[in-house]
């Protein structure tokens, strides 16, 4: 195990309809016994109105809220959950009993009483990877201008920085950091499980898609159809970091392109993507920022089969350290997408654990 170690948010007029507010029980769920409760909502977005790739303005949410909250006044603190785009935004509650592990961590002890938000943030493609894009939408407006307002005016938090927190999974994970470097001043605490998109790995970039695919499609649909495509996954990168309106259907700039039998390589739009999209590259330009978070934790597998993140992970890690930023980083000894869940998974044992020493909770305030 390897360890090392702004302004306040605006309020935004927000362009929201509240189109669902039904809670539901997630299935399997006990909430007669626990108490919790696992509601559902709907948002339109103001923020995908000029997307190319027929993003939906609708977003889904799932909003875990604990035992003791219909009947009390209480207000909690926030975590904000990033699923990996590879499942549902509900997977946590309807494929790894989430809402009981939460149950059973706050009656243990292990964090006091929180409300937790899973929203949609996919494409078409799957990933949005968080930011704003004029083929994508407005991901990272949507987030801080739109949905945490949101919660806040609809449910009882502790509406500060202090009190709210930022955790994801894989894609989610970069997306975590992502948030955490952009907006600290929204979210103070940040954990990553296991990200990607951190930094360059063992093999470059333009090795892993395929030139002819993304050079001769004609529609979304030419690209291919299997969820983990290099592929599809490029594509959301690029539609993310390298946008380019003038060229549909894909909406961007191809990092390399095939001429006979060699790959060229745009230096020019390689630098782009670079400094864009990778997080290592971006912490000279939000050092600072990430200096004034409360607390910064990101972990990897060391067996995952793609060792390029392995590689990526521990080159940040280097980083960060080279820029002064307090942090925690962990390469635990197993695989990506096991061990996350149940009493001995990563989430009850590290991360609800991070997020009670360094969230505020109603309890400490005077």
């Amino acid at each position: 195990m390897i360890r090392r170690a702004m302004s306040a948010f605006a309020s935004a007029t927000i362009g929201i309809v509240l189109l669902t507010c039904a809670p539901y029980a997630v299935a399997g769920s006990d909430t007669q016994v626990t108490g919790s409760q696992v509601v559902g909502r709907e948002m339109r977005s103001q923020k995908f109105a000029q997307n190319k790739i027929g993003v939906s303005p609708v977003r889904n949410m799932v909003v875990y809220l604990p035992a003791g909250y219909e009947s009390s006044d209480a207000r909690y603190p926030v975590i904000y959950f990033l699923p990996t785009p590879f499942d549902s935004y509900r997977a946590p509650f309807d494929k790894n009993g989430a809402q009981g592990l939460f149950d059973r961590a706050t009656q243990a002890g292990v964090i006091d009483k929180f409300i937790l938000v899973c929203v949609d943030m996919t494409t078409p493609l799957g990933s949005s990877w968080y930011v704003n894009s004029p083929v994508t939408g407005n991901w990272e407006d949507f987030m801080v201008r739109e949905l945490v307002p949101y919660v806040d005016k609809g449910f009882r938090t502790l509406a500060s920085r202090d009190s709210r927190g930022i955790a994801g999974d894989f894609m989610g994970g970069y997306g975590a950091l992502r948030f955490g470097m952009t907006h600290p001043e929204v979210f103070g605490s940040v954990y990553a499980l296991h990200p990607v998109g951190t930094g360059s790995g063992i093999f470059m970039m333009y090795s892993r898609p395929n030139w002819e695919t993304l050079a001769n499609a004609k529609s979304l649909d030419d690209l291919d159809k299997e969820v983990y495509s290099s592929s599809k996954i490029f594509t959301s990168i690029f539609q993310a970091h390298l946008p380019n309106l003038s060229k549909p259907p894909l909406y961007i700039d191809l990092q390399a392109h095939k001429e006979g039998d060699k790959l060229a390589i745009d230096s020019a739009v390689t630098a782009r993507l670079r400094d864009n999209f990778f997080i290592e590259s971006l912490v000279p330009k939000y050092a600072d920022n990430l200096k004034s978070l409360r607390a910064l934790k990101f972990d990897w597998a060391r067996s995952d089969p793609n060792q390029d993140h392995v590689y990526a992970n521990q080159a940040l890690t280097h980083k960060l350290n080279e820029f002064g930023v307090p942090h925690e980083a962990e390469e635990y000894n197993g695989v990506w997408g096991t061990g996350n869940w149940g009493e001995s998974g990563r989430i009850f044992t590290e991360v609800l654990p991070f997020f009670q020493r360094n969230l505020i909770f109603a309890a400490r305030r005077e």
